[in-house]
Order: C-alpha cells, then sequence, then structure tokens
C-alpha cells in the first residue's frame, strides 16, 4: 500500500488508492490469519464452515466486491483533475453538465493495466506467448506456423550476433519442418 501511495503521490494524484485498498486487506488479514490464530488452528471452526466450498465461494465473493469497490472508487477519486482552489473542497470541482471533463482517463487505463500486467505476470498467465510448440500425447512437435516464425527469429539473433559462426544449438538440432503438410 505503500507503494500505492507512493505511485500517486509522484503522478501528483491524491493518495486514497492505498487508503482504499487497506480496508479489504485488512478484512482479508483478519479473517484469514487473525481468526485461525485465535481458534488456534486454520482449519478449523464450527463445523468446519471454512472448508465448505459455498463458504468459500461467499467469502471469495464478498472479499472480492468489496476490493473492486474500493478499487473503482480510488481509481475515480484520485484521477480527478482538480477544478478548484486550495480554499475550496475538493468536491466542488465538478459542475452539473459541465462541458469539461474533470477524470483522467489516460491515468485510470494506465492504473488498470498495470495491475493486469502484474497480476498476468504473477501467476504465470502466458496467454499470448506462442513461443511453445504444441506437441501431441507422444511428444512429438505438431509444426504450426508459430514454429516456422520462432525458427526464423532464432535465425535473425544469430546474424546480430558478434560470432555468427556459434549457430544456436536448438535450431540445428532440430529437423526441419516439411512445408507440404
Amino acid at each position: 500500500m505503500g507503494r500505492e501511495w507512493e505511485l500517486s503521490f509522484r503522478l501528483g494524484m491524491r493518495p486514497w488508492i492505498a487508503v482504499a485498498y487497506s480496508a479489504p486487506v485488512a478484512a482479508a488479514t483478519a479473517v484469514f490469519l487473525i481468526y485461525p490464530i485465535g481458534q488456534e488452528a486454520f482449519l478449523m471452526a464450527e463445523h468446519n464452515i471454512l472448508m465448505h466450498p459455498f463458504h468459500m465461494l461467499g467469502v471469495a465473493g464478498v472479499f472480492g466486491g468489496s476490493l473492486f469497490s474500493a478499487m473503482h472508487g480510488s481509481l475515480v477519486t484520485s484521477s480527478l483533475i482538480r477544478e478548484t482552489t486550495e480554499n475550496e473542497s475538493a468536491n466542488e470541482g465538478y459542475r452539473f453538465g459541465q462541458e469539461e471533463e474533470t477524470y483522467n482517463i489516460v491515468a485510470a487505463h494506465g492504473i488498470w493495466f498495470t495491475a493486469l500486467g502484474i497480476s498476468t505476470m504473477a501467476f504465470n498467465l502466458n496467454g499470448f506467448n506462442s513461443t511453445k510448440s504444441v506437441v501431441d500425447s507422444q511428444g512429438r512437435v505438431i509444426n504450426t506456423w508459430a514454429d516456422i516464425i520462432n525458427r526464423a527469429n532464432l535465425g535473425m539473433e544469430v546474424m546480430h550476433e558478434r560470432n555468427a559462426h556459434n549457430f544456436p544449438l536448438d535450431l540445428a538440432a532440430i529437423e526441419a519442418p516439411s512445408t507440404n503438410g
């Protein structure tokens, strides 16, 4: 949360993203860490309700809803363009029906896409990574256009090396794909 505050500060935004994130973080810490320590077991509760799948889904839904509400509200609030002076309330920055925008959509998209990028890397969701070959159940490579493009990329990498005679082993060790299917 400190990094969220620092990011908001450096971008000239209000630091309410970190404040809004503190509520779901504190709630999750209380339920998933403090409560089990108090119960002296991580898997013990009344009739073992914590291990029931519907209870898990319900808790995840409640925390997910509060997290997304906090993210949305803090993002909108933090990326408002200040239209007021220091002597006025920041809530007076918007007049009903005004023509000018009060919301910086570029900052909002930047924060969302940063969060999405970090999340996909954290869970290794390389959905757009086509460097892996398709293999059948016996482990044989099924050649696709992606394999041909990857081989061409490797060949271009070789030409940019200082010692071009060091041919990459992954190209030298594999048979060339057949072009007639």
